[in-house]
């Protein structure tokens, strides 16, 4: 039996990997779950998150091997490479805070995305093909990656945002820290000088909430270079700088989402669970962007419609 799993491996290594990360984090989610209700960090919870991370590279370098060309250009490598940005979110978020909440909500993302990709994609959209000329440029590195990682940033800070609605309901939010990150300092009125600076002691929700504020601001900056870079590879593969593609009109909807959800935590002082709750919203419409317009079968963007 191991035998055989083994030679399977070899015979296909890239959807066999994606398969086995799949399992591996299908076992882990129970104990993620179990953890999350404990309020209880669990070692093997990250070993496993360690494990799969390190599974899905040696699957996308498998493919870039396999295809000659950088493991993006179709849905099912970009549906592994956001299952790798969002592992790899998870794990520098829990860096900055250690709470089990954090693999809870991403463990089910994660299986979501590769269990999509292994098991319903079509074989013609999950094997790997040669490139058409608009995409054989140093751009489809730069543009994809950076797109990709935006929407792994985006549902994770979302995610963790909703989160955020339902944990303490009855338990105000006094939001402290929107720029500082987790953890700062606030002046004392004493006039110790021993005592000038204090630190300022955040509950649990503001760090949640500040982790999710983090994530969606690095999202926000990486999808920017995104619009930006995919502006100047349209350009100089059509000719045009804005064709009101329908990926790009909703990279733009998406863009001024989160730059309203920026503005109006950061100018306006929103309070409460007002952000959390506009922030939630955006995880629905990366979901539009990067999956609903694709399958809508048009535009420069569209994989095709599977159910067609």
């Amino acid at each position: 039996m191991f035998n055989e799993i083994v030679k399977y491996i070899f015979l296909d290594p890239v959807v066999s990997l994606g398969i086995l990360s799949f399992y591996i984090l299908l076992f882990s989610l129970p104990f993620s779950l179990i953890s999350a209700v404990s309020n209880k960090s669990s070692t093997f919870v990250r070993v496993t998150a360690i494990s799969v991370n390190i599974l899905l590279s040696l699957q996308l370098i498998s493919r870039w091997i396999i295809s000659s060309h950088f493991p993006i250009s179709n849905l099912f490598e970009s549906l592994c490479f956001l299952s790798w940005g969002l592992i790899l979110g998870q794990l520098l978020l829990e860096r900055e805070y250690d709470t089990p909440i954090i693999p809870a909500i991403s463990t089910p993302l994660i299986l979501l995305s590769l269990g999509f990709a292994c098991f319903v994609l079509p074989e013609d959209l999950r094997s790997s093909s040669s490139l058409v000329p608009a995409l054989r440029s140093s751009w489809l590195v730069m543009h994809v990656s950076v797109v990709m990682l935006s929407y792994a940033a985006l549902i994770i800070g979302s995610s963790l945002s909703a989160s955020v609605l339902l944990i303490d309901v009855r338990q105000s939010l006094q939001i402290r820290s929107s720029a500082v990150g987790i953890g700062g300092y606030k002046i004392s009125n004493l006039l110790s000088k021993s005592q000038l600076i204090k630190p300022n002691k955040f509950s649990h929700l503001e760090k949640i909430d500040t982790l999710s504020y983090r994530s969606i601001l690095v999202g926000f900056v990486l999808l920017t270079l995104g619009l930006v870079s995919g502006a100047v590879w349209a350009n100089e593969a059509w000719g045009t700088w804005w064709s009101w593609d329908p990926k790009e009109t909703w990279a733009l909807i998406s863009w001024l989402f989160y730059a309203a959800y920026l503005h109006m935590r950061i100018s306006k002082g929103w309070q409460g669970r007002k952000p959390a709750l506009l922030a939630t919203g955006g995880f629905f419409i990366v979901l539009i962007c990067y999956l609903g317009v694709n399958f809508w079968g048009v535009g420069l963007h569209s994989y095709g419609w599977i159910f067609g």
